[in-house]
């Protein structure tokens, strides 16, 4: 029997891919920019990553609308899905936490504007956004994936979904890394101001200003 946790992780996948597609094909027709630019970098390393998470992320996505649609095929072996726990309480925080990422995400979206990539754009780098959502966080949108991956974990319950969460974290991270030294290079002493007043995952500081968004 589908359940709501079920449900919303259907939805949720749903209204991930409506997001990213609708906002990909807007800034390729409108502003004639590639947002997508995953394995694009010079960087080995960084290359290596965003595609080892594109892919596991696919593999993920399979495997969890199978288990929320209550289908018997499974990718990965049985003992890879042993029941960790199964509580309504946990599952109720899976959701929450779930929630609390999309509206990270949309958020950090509309903060974007022409500004997202999935990749680091070397060819046509975005302006630094430093407003809304990115005033208390320097990275909303992998701070969603974690929710997202962590959400899904509490909901189902089991060992393959703990391993793609604990994997993705430490494989955002990485990525983040990268990504910082490419900001740095690219807006010099604006980013480093920003990185000055606020954290790469989420800060309670009060914001009694927002640098300016550098268009250089």
């Amino acid at each position: 029997m589908v359940s709501f946790f079920d449900y919303l992780q259907v939805f949720s996948f749903g209204l991930f891919l409506v997001i990213v597609v609708a906002d990909t094909i807007y800034l390729r027709r409108s502003c004639q920019i590639n947002a997508f630019t995953l394995g694009m970098s010079h960087e080995r390393l960084q290359n290596f990553l965003e595609i080892s998470l594109f892919i596991a992320v696919n593999i993920w996505i399979i495997e969890t609308l199978f288990s929320a649609l209550n289908l018997d095929f499974r990718i990965f072996p049985p003992p890879l899905h042993l029941p960790l726990f199964d509580s309504l309480t946990l599952k109720s925080i899976g959701a929450f936490l779930i929630v609390l990422g999309f509206a990270a995400f949309i958020l950090a979206i509309v903060a974007l504007g022409d500004s997202w990539r999935l990749g680091i754009d070397k060819a046509t780098p975005a302006s630094l956004v430093t407003h809304g959502i990115y005033a208390i966080s320097r990275n909303p949108i992998y701070g969603f994936f974690n929710l997202y991956f962590f959400g899904v974990f509490l909901i189902n319950g089991t060992l393959i979904h703990l391993i793609f969460a604990l994997f993705v974290a430490l494989n955002l991270h990485y990525q983040i890394l990268g990504e910082e030294k490419f900001l740095e290079k690219t807006h010099g002493q604006s980013y480093r101001d920003y990185c000055a007043i606020t954290n790469r995952y989420f800060t309670w500081r009060q914001m009694t200003h927002s640098p300016t968004t550098d268009k250089t």
